[in-house]
């Protein structure tokens, strides 16, 4: 297996394993969410990847079987982050018959080996029951803030 940064080459195989990650983390999506959805994917990734968005993949020859996406965020630095620049992990994914092999393992150590290199002041996710553990293996701890988690829908 082959543990790497992905490029612009990988693009349909992004789109396809980021679709997949969502209908597995959302129960299920329907037809116009995957065809919007698979739509604006080649576009972001032509804008970010190994810009801002840093995707890395274990692959079996020209086959990703496994991937995990670090979005870096830049922002006024203040005590909680003194550099400005954090990340976000997003879409740690590997298909169903290459799972518990390690690859997601190695590849999010590889991404936090290379946010130490970005000078990252820390890499924040939200993990699913069936990640949690893996995350707390590795070194994440859970957070509590005096904030609360919002949004608003537009």
């Amino acid at each position: 297996m082959i543990n790497e940064k992905a490029n612009l080459e990988y693009i349909d195989q992004l789109t396809d394993l980021r679709i997949a990650y969502l209908t597995e983390d959302h129960g299920h999506l329907t037809e116009e969410e995957k065809v919007r959805i698979s739509y604006s994917l080649p576009d972001y990734y032509r804008k970010h990847l190994n810009n801002d968005l840093f995707v890395y993949i274990s692959r079996a020859e020209s086959e990703i079987v496994s991937c995990c996406f670090l979005l870096v965020t830049e922002k006024p630095a203040n005590p909680d982050f003194l550099n400005g620049k954090t990340g976000t992990i997003l879409n740690v994914y590997t298909k169903p018959e290459h799972r518990h092999q390690g690859y997601a393992k190695e590849l999010i150590e590889m991404m936090l080996d290379d946010a130490r290199q970005m000078n990252l002041d820390f890499v924040e996710l939200k993990a699913t029951e069936d990640g949690y553990g893996l995350y707390k293996k590795v070194g994440f701890k859970d957070t509590v803030s005096k904030y609360h988690d919002m949004k608003y829908v537009l």
